[in-house]
């Protein structure tokens, strides 16, 4: 017998997502970038640290570094200077260094819009890559981070013991009309309602649909 990935119904799934729809208008990203080099080497500084965090840095960043060509130059030194207040800055300022040579010496300088190609770069994994595809480049990629693999399990949405567990099954679970948004919704929702401390049951928009297996 095939594995169920989920306790919820393809209709309470549907409802789900309908319901965060209405509660997050415009679901989008809370790092502040201007195009798809500058989310890349956001959502690579935001790993272990808060987007909040990484958009105080980025401004001088991206004066000093707006394109790969500029910032595959720019001295080590420098670079973690500007990036020294976020978590394990001196290994993000290498590989966002290494990042902008590859994109240079590989892909003209353009960020690539394939999943096996944002892999290959330095500092970028699954999560980042995949980011980088719903929110750049509008395709229906779901990152799993920390909130969305907490939401999927508590509410039994997707539900996995890994975070590649989910990566690996949650699309298939996601009605097509919420792909490009499902990201963002249920990130949302972990980040502000289902909280990985004191989540806040009583006033959940979707409890009545929540399994409430609370992690």
């Amino acid at each position: 017998m095939k594995k169920s990935f989920t306790k919820l119904t393809a209709t309470s799934r549907y409802k789900l997502l309908s319901i965060l729809s209405q509660t997050f208008k415009d679901p989008k990203s809370e790092l502040n970038f201007e195009d798809p080099f500058e989310l890349l080497c956001a959502v690579v500084l935001s790993a272990q640290a808060t987007d909040k965090s990484v958009n105080k840095v980025t401004p001088t960043l991206f004066k000093v570094a707006k394109t790969p060509y500029q910032l595959k130059d720019l001295p080590v030194e420098e670079l973690e200077g500007i990036i020294k207040s976020i978590g394990l800055y001196k290994n993000k300022a290498k590989n966002l260094i290494a990042l902008a040579k590859m994109l240079c010496d590989n892909f003209g300088g353009v960020v690539p819009s394939n999943y096996d190609d944002l892999i290959k770069l330095p500092g970028v994994g699954s999560k980042t890559a995949k980011v980088v595809l719903n929110v750049a480049f509008n395709q229906p990629t779901i990152a799993v981070d920390t909130h969305i693999f907490r939401v999927c399990n508590r509410t039994c949405f997707c539900i996995g013991k890994t975070v590649k567990e989910v990566e690996d099954h949650i699309v298939d679970l996601v009605p097509d009309e919420f792909l490009h948004q499902a990201h963002h919704l249920l990130l949302l929702h972990g980040r502000y309602t289902c909280t990985a401390k004191n989540p806040k049951c009583d006033t959940c928009p979707i409890a009545s649909l929540c399994k409430k297996n609370i992690l």
